[in-house]
């Protein structure tokens, strides 16, 4: 028998029983969790840690056999993710997005909202006006692909049938009309955000973009006597739909404030704390957008009277401002 397996043996024979009780911890909490332990065994985990991590490391410092390295090794690594790793389940750590990070992390950013929401009021005005006093200039502001064949050109009966006769969509084409609204507007709000790193600019010129094509989209239909109308049509997604996207601007300029005013710590340190907290308001503007396009596809489409429209815009606004302005301002409180 070598000399390495002579001191393999004695090494082990004079620590094998601290490993095999930190080994017994640990398959215990991998597979009922921490809570499985009780109070002295929480005491002792942490103490078997840090002597098998000696144990280890004497054994590397002596060159002992490979397969008792191999073991302290794998046994140190799984020791360590029980005690330093992640415990919260996915359930868990999806609640707590929802019911602490997000309404958090949106309240400590409400006055960028109240800016991004002030740059896309004023452009709608702009565009409302421009066009309720000149059509033509509908057609500079609205996109094809946006107007969707509501152009000053159309019927006023043309124009008041695309508000109310939802109802006779199909439903196969209410998932394609949902899913594809899903797209554009997700690409609108990820590009607000992404393009806050050129240092807010392009978010605002895209925000403000935005405001232009509702305004003048407004207009359209107020000319013709569907102002109520139109508001109704859009109020039962765009309440949603808009504060979304107005979430998205806001956590580009985020990103932007990290960049141009770092503070006291470093420009690439702050910009990386900025942009974990937006990256937070825009998965939660992600989920809102899709929301957005299930009211957009088939509430909208199906539900034809004005005042139930109003109803369901209001109460999801209602349903947003408690949850990010007196839930996130109450969280924050207790952080």
């Amino acid at each position: 028998m070598s000399d390495t397996v002579l001191k393999s043996s004695q090494f082990r024979k004079e620590r094998e029983a601290s490993w095999k009780e930190l080994q017994d911890l640990v398959e215990k909490i991998e597979k009922k969790g921490v809570k499985s332990l009780d109070a002295d065994q929480l005491m002792r985990l942490p103490n078997l840690y840090r002597f098998t991590l000696s144990s280890l490391s004497v054994a590397r410092g002596v060159s002992l056999d490979r397969n008792l390295l191999e073991y302290l090794e794998l046994l140190s690594t799984r020791a360590y993710f029980c005690i330093y790793g992640v415990h919260a389940s996915f359930g868990g750590t999806v609640f707590k997005f929802l019911f602490e990070e997000l309404p958090a992390a949106v309240w400590n950013a409400r006055w960028r909202i109240l800016l991004t929401t002030i740059i896309m009021l004023i452009a709608a005005l702009i565009a409302y006006y421009l066009t309720i006093t000149n059509e033509e200039w509908y057609y500079t502001i609205v996109s094809d692909g946006m107007s969707s064949g509501r152009t000053p050109a159309s019927a006023t009966e043309d124009l008041r049938k695309g508000l109310y006769d939802g109802a006779d969509i199909e439903a196969h084409e209410l998932n394609v009309f949902a899913s594809s609204l899903f797209s554009h507007n997700s690409s609108v709000g990820m590009f607000s955000f992404a393009l806050g790193f050129a240092l807010g600019v392009p978010t605002i010129i895209l925000i403000f973009y935005n405001g232009l094509t509702l305004g003048s989209f407004v207009a359209l239909y107020s000319s013709r006597g569907l102002g109520v109308d139109v508001a109704g049509w859009l109020s039962i997604h765009g309440t949603t739909e808009l504060l979304a996207i107005i979430l998205c601007g806001a956590g580009g300029l985020g990103l932007a404030k990290g960049m141009i005013m770092p503070g006291r710590k470093s420009r690439l340190s702050n910009l990386a704390r900025e942009g974990r907290q937006a990256a937070k308001i825009v998965i939660g503007a992600v989920l809102m957008l899709l929301i957005a396009a299930i009211l957009e596809g088939f509430g909208r489409q199906w539900i034809t009277d004005t005042s139930t429209r109003f109803l369901i815009g209001g109460s999801m606004l209602a349903f947003w401002g408690a949850y990010f302005g007196y839930w996130g301002r109450k969280i924050c409180k207790r952080q």
